[in-house]
C-alpha cells in the first residue's frame, strides 16, 4: 500500500533533507509536488483534499518544528481536530521527554529527531500511516468525520471605527441560525466588543474564562457559552476592557478549532483594532470579511489592513472578501473601485445606506427584532446566501426571499482555492 506524505517545513536545508530521505522510502510518494511551506499552506492544502474527496488526504502530514506563523503544536492540535484521519509526525531536534509529551497531547502520532535519521523516520511514518489507515478503515469512508474541515468560520473585521462591523456579524448568525443552523457568534473585539449590547445580553461568562484552559473540552465550552433565545451559541468579550490581553493567538486558536467541531457557522466579530487572539482568527477562517464604507477615509483604512495582514502572513489580498456598507448609487467610491484599490474580492452584495432601519433595534439593543423589510436586513442576510452560510431548502431558499444569493454555492474562499 502506497502512503503518501505531506511534509510542511518553512527552512529550506530542513525541506530538502526531508524530501531527500522520504524519497528512500520504500512505498511512499509525495502528496502534493512540494512540500508546504507554512501553516497556512498546510491547512488550505488539507481543505482543498478533504473537499475533493477523502482519499486524496495524505495518510501522514510531517511538522516541522520552525514551520510558522503558527507555532507547531498549534498547528498539529488544529490539524489533529480538523483532519482526524490523518497521522501528524513532528519533526524536531528537541527529543526531550517534556516536549514528547506535549505533542502527544496536541494529537502528534510520533516525534523524529533532527538530524534525521532514515530508519527512525521509516519507521515512525509506517507507525502513522497504519493508524491513518485503521482510523479509516473504522470510521469507514463515507463517514462525515473523515471529510475534515468542520463548520464555517467566518471572520467580520471593520477597516475603522463605526462602518457598521458589529451589525454585520451579528445579522450574518441570525440568518445563518434562521436558516436552521447550529450557530456561534464569537466577540473577539476583546477591548470594546458590543455583541452583547446589540443583542440585549447580560453574561458574566467570556473568551476570557477559556483563555488559561489547555483542553477546551464540550463541557467546559457549554458552561462559558451563553445560549441566546434565537437559539445561537455567544461567546462575549470581557466586560473589563483590560483583560483582553489574556486572550492569546494560542488561546483564540483553540477557541475557534473547539466551536467549529460543535457548529455549523462560527461567525467572529473581530472589531477594528488587530491583536494577537482576532489576528489568528482571521488566519483560520473559510471567510474573511473586512467591512468598509464608500469613502476615502475608510479605503485607505482598508487598504493598510489588507497590506498589514499580507506582511504578517496572516491573510493574502485575493483571500479577503470586502463587504462595502451604506452603498449609494450617488457616491463616488463604487464597489468596482474599493475592490481595484484594496485588492481583495468585493462582495457582490452591497449594504445600503439606511440608518432610519437600524436605529430603532439599534436603541432597544435588540437586533434580533430588526423587521424584516428592512433594506439593511435584507442584504445582509442576502450576503449570508452569497456566502453559503444559510441552508437552503428544497423548495429553493426562504419563500419571502429573505435568503437571496448564492444558497447552493460553496463559500467564497474555499470556491477558489479548487
Amino acid at each position: 500500500m502506497t502512503t503518501r506524505i505531506l511534509p510542511a517545513v518553512g527552512d529550506p536545508d530542513a525541506a530538502r533533507a526531508i524530501t531527500t530521505l522520504l524519497g528512500q522510502l520504500p512505498d511512499a510518494e509525495p502528496a502534493t509536488a512540494a512540500p508546504a511551506g507554512d501553516s497556512t499552506t498546510l491547512i488550505d492544502t488539507l481543505a482543498r483534499l478533504a473537499a475533493e474527496s477523502v482519499d486524496e488526504l495524505p495518510e501522514v502530514v510531517l511538522v516541522h518544528e520552525r514551520i510558522g506563523p503558527v507555532p507547531a503544536l498549534d498547528l498539529i492540535r488544529e490539524v489533529a481536530l480538523r483532519f482526524p484521519a490523518v497521522g501528524v509526525v513532528l519533526v524536531t531536534a528537541d527529543t526531550s521527554p517534556g516536549l514528547y509529551s506535549a505533542a502527544m497531547d496536541s494529537g502528534a502520532r510520533g516525534l523524529v529527531g533532527f538530524p534525521l535519521s532514515y530508519e527512525e523516520l521509516a519507521h515512525r511514518v509506517q507507525s502513522a500511516a497504519a493508524w491513518a489507515t485503521g482510523v479509516r478503515r473504522h470510521l469507514g469512508r463515507t463517514g462525515d468525520a473523515l471529510t475534515g474541515p468542520g463548520g464555517t468560520v467566518v471572520t467580520v473585521t471593520g477597516a475603522k471605527g463605526g462602518v457598521g462591523t458589529t451589525v454585520t456579524a451579528v445579522q450574518l448568525a441570525l440568518a445563518a441560525r434562521a436558516s436552521g443552523r447550529t450557530v456561534a457568534l464569537v466577540d473577539l473585539d476583546l477591548q470594546s466588543g458590543d455583541v452583547a449590547s446589540y443583542l440585549d445580553v447580560q453574561f458574566r461568562r467570556s473568551a476570557v474564562d477559556l483563555a488559561a484552559i489547555q483542553d477546551i473540552t464540550p463541557r467546559v465550552l457549554q458552561d462559558v457559552l451563553y445560549t441566546h433565545a434565537t437559539g445561537m451559541a455567544l461567546l462575549l468579550a470581557p466586560a473589563e476592557g483590560e483583560r483582553a490581553e489574556e486572550v492569546t493567538d494560542r488561546s483564540a486558536r483553540q477557541i475557534v478549532s473547539a466551536l467549529r467541531h460543535r457548529y455549523e457557522v462560527v461567525v467572529v466579530d473581530c472589531g477594528t483594532q488587530m491583536n494577537s487572539a482576532n489576528a489568528a482568527a482571521v488566519e483560520m477562517a473559510d471567510t474573511a470579511l473586512l467591512v468598509v464604507t464608500p469613502d476615502v477615509i475608510a479605503v485607505r483604512a482598508a487598504k493598510r489592513q489588507v497590506r498589514l495582514w499580507d506582511r504578517l502572513q496572516i491573510r493574502k489580498a485575493e483571500e479577503t472578501t470586502t463587504v462595502v456598507n451604506r452603498h449609494s448609487r450617488h457616491t463616488e467610491i463604487q464597489p468596482a473601485l474599493v475592490e481595484k484599490i484594496t485588492g481583495t474580492h468585493v462582495a457582490r452584495t452591497a449594504v445600503p445606506a439606511a440608518f432610519k432601519d437600524l436605529q430603532p433595534s439599534v436603541d432597544a439593543g435588540r437586533m434580533q427584532d430588526l423587521e424584516a423589510k428592512s433594506a439593511v436586513k435584507q442584504s445582509l442576510w442576502a450576503l449570508a446566501g452569497e456566502l453559503a452560510l444559510v441552508k437552503a431548502t428544497e423548495s429553493g431558499g426562504d419563500r419571502q426571499g429573505r435568503f437571496r444569493g448564492d444558497r447552493g454555492s460553496v463559500g467564497l474562499r474555499r470556491a477558489r482555492r479548487k
